[in-house]
């Protein structure tokens, strides 16, 4: 009898992407592309195309466009038993890709949604967390207001009272903490406290622990931001992260890091991105290839090559979702990897 994978519970709001098609500017023509998106969706799809088995815990409309989103998950495999229908609109973002010197854009509208507005008391996360092995969590969720913060911590706290493990992008978002004013350094500290491995850079501790990072290298920024971390947060096994730089809007290098706690450093070296597609939703898949690592059992350096590699392809694929499965990661990983596959 086949095995079935660990079990990944991922928390977070579903969203609908409009896109200006190509490289036009927004509304330039009448006409949108429509994504499903979010970034803890994005994640949990990518493991699921890994092979893993996958829940989404949410809250949509209860209408034909919170219907559109949750049979789009589950196309690619994702559990949506437990994504709630409920009062209210779907949370939007309208994306402007760029080209050139001109960066993409995006803007949100995502104020009052059914998931920012859902009761925090209103997941029973016993039942919800049932015969999980690991809970997916980011920033993006608790910087929708109060009532999703709550929600946010409770899904944390839940999983460490289980002995789930927790995974927490950091993913830091200052204009939507802005909107309601909320306190992110203390709601993204509790977080970070439960996490097991958390996806962030110095930049994300600076603004969790305070400090700066001066150090003349961005490697060893990490290094320093890591060492703070682990000593802040004792639960905390790992921190992962990418390092990217832009050298025009559709070129792009990116390397990736992995620490951990035990000493662990390992390095993925930067690959060059160029005519780059679409790079939204690549943060969410070089995190899903860490995790498809950790739960695989793979070494550390294995572990952070897939996860980057899980990530650059995601830059070729339109839409939020990274639907490319193990063997295709592993291709990159190899000799050959631009060859064509007959």
């Amino acid at each position: 009898m086949a095995m079935i994978s660990p079990r990944v519970v991922c928390f977070g709001e579903l969203l609908l992407r409009l896109g200006a098609p190509g490289n036009q500017l927004l509304l330039q023509s009448p006409t949108l592309d429509v994504h499903a998106g979010g970034a803890e969706a994005n994640v949990g799809v990518s493991l699921a195309h890994f092979g893993h088995d996958v829940a989404m815990i949410s809250v949509v409309a209860d209408n034909p466009l919170g219907a559109a989103v949750a049979g789009e998950l589950r196309r690619h495999g994702v559990d949506t038993s437990r994504v709630r229908r409920s009062d209210g609109r779907m949370g939007l973002y309208f994306l402007t890709t760029g080209a050139g010197h001109r960066p993409s854009e995006v803007v949100y509208d995502r104020a009052d949604s059914a998931f920012a507005s859902a009761r925090a008391d209103s997941y029973d996360w016993p039942a919800l967390l049932q015969g999980a092995q690991w809970l997916h969590l980011s920033g993006v969720s608790p910087a929708l207001g109060m009532e999703a913060a709550q929600a946010t911590l409770a899904a944390a706290r839940a999983a460490n009272e289980r002995g789930i493990k927790v995974s927490f992008d950091g993913n830091f978002r200052p204009k939507l903490w802005e909107r309601w004013g909320g306190d992110a350094k203390a709601i993204l500290r509790d977080l970070f406290d439960c996490a097991h491995i958390v996806f962030a850079d110095y930049r994300d501790i600076g603004v969790v622990l305070g400090g700066e990072f001066n150090q003349a290298e961005p490697q060893a920024r990490v290094d320093a931001a890591a060492a703070m971390a682990f000593a802040a947060f004792p639960r905390l096994q790992y921190m992962a992260c990418t390092q990217r730089t832009a050298h025009s809007v559709g070129h792009h290098s990116l390397g990736a890091m992995l620490l951990g706690r035990d000493g662990t450093r390992a390095l993925a070296p930067a690959e060059e991105l160029t005519d780059i597609v679409d790079r939204i939703g690549g943060g969410d898949a070089f995190a899903a290839g860490v995790l498809h690592g950790l739960i695989e059992g793979m070494d550390a350096e294995t572990t952070i090559r897939f996860g980057l590699a899980a990530g650059c392809l995601k830059h070729s694929i339109p839409g939020d979702f990274n639907p490319v499965g193990v063997a295709d990661v592993m291709a990159l990983m190899g000799e050959g990897k631009f060859d064509v596959r007959r």
